[in-house]
Order: structure tokens, then sequence, then C-alpha cells
């Protein structure tokens, strides 16, 4: 069995590559059964959550994935998310590989969210606006880059130093990058709306947005987190990654339980898009909302490139 370790497993997941993979994953399809979530308590912070991901494809591959989310890690300068990924041929259940779960879950995270940006987001979308500054955060604008001519980044996080530091890399890496003081005034020269955080508080509200904005919420993946409020879902066009987001999305689950959207009103997901079902956006004024919670098809998509990419290459 192969173990894959972070630096190997970043290397062999390129946004150029990945998201046309995603693209096809989500156009084909494959078995991906609902989501294990578990409550962890842990004393004297706030509770941890366990997910177990699988997915499969018949005669060829299977996966799960474990995430352990801890928000408190913050306090105690550790990453709030540790995952793993178990690779397995599907026609006879042998493992294959261990894969690093966290570069598999950013770099998907990012590319998936990017994929959705290039039917969502006008094409001559420049600006982009990152909320957070963790490790998916950091990596949107690079994974942006690959959809659309991202030329300046603005980065807003609840930790300024954080933002700070993300800065200075984008810099290192040719991009026009900023730190957002003010959340609303970015906001509203921005073309792209990114959030990559942890709140479950709304962070960007509907008067913040421009017409031709598009917005992306892939931060929030519980019923308690929210990155937008419900206005930012009223006279928008909703789109989602897969149909588990309106049943466990905070983002949703609040403006659909205050009457503002219906679950009929949401648009299309990702597979409609990629499978040309649903155009994307229809003009340069309309004002796009994407929510994504993620889904093990992405997961899995990027474990068989990365075994796939270091078989390929001799090893």
């Amino acid at each position: 069995m192969l173990i894959l370790d972070a630096p190997t497993t970043r290397s062999l997941l390129p946004f150029d590559q990945l998201g046309p993979a995603l693209k096809n994953a989500f156009s084909q399809g494959c078995e991906v059964p609902l989501r294990h979530n578990h409550s962890i308590e842990v004393e004297g912070t706030e509770s941890g959550t366990m997910l177990l991901m699988p997915a499969w494809q018949t005669g060829t591959y299977l996966g799960i994935k474990t995430v352990t989310i801890f928000p408190g890690n913050t306090k105690i300068k550790l990453p709030g998310l540790y995952s793993t990924y178990m690779l397995h041929d599907a026609c006879t259940g042998r493992p294959l590989a261990l894969i690093d779960g966290n570069e598999i879950t950013s770099r998907r995270t990012a590319a998936a969210s990017a994929l959705a940006a290039s039917y969502l987001s006008r094409q001559d979308s420049y600006s982009l606006l990152v909320l957070g500054a963790g490790r998916v955060a950091s990596l949107l604008p690079y994974a942006y880059r690959t959809v659309r001519p991202i030329e300046h980044v603005s980065v807003w996080d609840i930790n300024q130093g954080q933002a700070e530091l993300l800065v200075e890399q984008l810099r290192a890496d040719g991009f026009h990058a900023t730190v957002a003081q003010d959340l609303e005034s970015n906001c509203k020269v921005a073309d792209i709306v990114t959030a990559a955080t942890l709140s479950t508080a709304p962070l960007v509200r509907r008067e913040f947005l421009r017409p031709g904005t598009h917005l992306d919420l892939i931060g929030g993946f519980t019923p308690t987190m929210r990155e937008a409020d419900d206005c930012c879902f009223d006279g928008t066009s909703v789109f989602i990654d897969t149909n588990e987001a309106p049943m466990k999305a905070g983002d949703l689950l609040h403006p659909i339980e205050s009457g503002v959207i219906n679950v009929s009103d949401i648009s299309a997901d990702l597979t409609e898009l990629c499978r040309g079902g649903h155009r994307g956006r229809n003009n340069s004024k309309e004002i796009t909302v994407f929510k994504a919670v993620g889904t093990a098809l992405e997961d899995l998509t990027a474990a068989v490139m990365a075994y796939e990419e270091y078989r390929n290459r001799g090893h």
C-alpha cells in the first residue's frame, strides 16, 4: 500500500488538471452515500465534528475520507481540520493508498469552487475578495486563476495577522494583493467574493453585493454555520454543489426556514452545470450565489488522480 504524504500529494494535484478532472467526474457521476456527521464533546471548549465520507466507482476505485474539525484548536495554535483518505480497489477491496486527506480536502475544495465560478462568474472577473486566511482560503486565488484572469486579491480575516501573512505569500506569487480592512467596502468592488471560514454568524450582507458579483460560500457545512445573511438569497440566482447542501448548510437552511427562498428556487447543482443542463450565469448584471458543502465524489476524484499520477511517474 502506498503512503502519499502532504508534499507528495500536493505535487500530484495541480489546479489546471484537477479542475477538468472534477468536471469530468461530476459529468459521469459515482456512488456517494450520505456522509456520517458526528459531534465530539471536548471539555472546556467547542465541540468537535467527525465526518465519514465514502464514495466508489463500480469496477474501479472506492475510498473513504475521515475528517475531524475542532474549532477550539485555534486557541492552542493547531489547525482546525485534519483528514485522511484511504483508497481501495473497488473489485477486491484491496487497500491501494493512504493519502494525506488535508491536501485532498483543501485542493479539491478550491478546485470545485473555481469550477463553479467558471460557469457562474463573469468571464472578465479580475478582482477577488477572499474571506478567511486558512488552508483552503490560501489556495483559492491559485485555483481561480486557472479559470478567470484574476489580478487583484483582497484578503479579510478575523485575525488580521493571518491575512497579512497570506497577502505576503500572494504578492510573492505575482498577485496584486492587499489586506481588506473593511469587509463591506471590499465586497462592493470585488467581482468575486469567496468565503472559506468557520463563521457561525453572517459576514456578507446583501447590500454589500453589486450587480454582476459572484458570491461563493464554501466554509459553512453544518446548520449552525453562516457566512451570508438571508437576503443574499433574495432575488439572486442560487446554485449548489450537491443536493446535500439544502439539508446541512446553515446558509441555506435559515433563508429556507424564513421563507426567503424555497428549495425549488435553487437554479441547479454542479452536476447539471457540468453536464450542460443549465448554462449558469445569464447576464453580466446577475448576482450568482454558489453554496457548497463538499462531496465525496470530489475526494475520490482527487485521490484517484494522485494515485494514478504517482504510478505514472514510475514509482
